[in-house]
């Protein structure tokens, strides 16, 4: 226990570390725009993987709207549990 407490603290010390050569640099702002980038990518990729795979298509959207954004929302709440939850 107290080793992954140790660990924990060095890995937060050299995140910081990091971050703060990134700010000296003037690259900070860069750096998590495109961290932010990747992230919303991969998110719109994953939900699109998860449509397909509940078999929530183009189609039923038009037909039945309500019915497709609960969907989306739905998957998009699993999604965001997923992260929120993931060590």
């Amino acid at each position: 226990m107290n080793r992954q407490i140790t660990d924990k603290k060095a890995d937060i010390r050299y995140t910081l570390q990091g971050a703060y050569n990134l700010l000296t640099a003037c690259k900070l702002n860069s750096y998590l725009a495109d961290i932010d980038r990747q992230a919303e990518e991969l998110f719109s990729r994953l939900v699109k993987q998860m449509a397909e795979r509940e078999g929530v298509t183009e189609m039923p959207k038009v037909e039945y709207s309500m019915k497709w954004i609960r969907s989306m929302n739905n998957i998009k709440t699993e999604l965001f549990d997923m992260m929120l939850t993931d060590e």
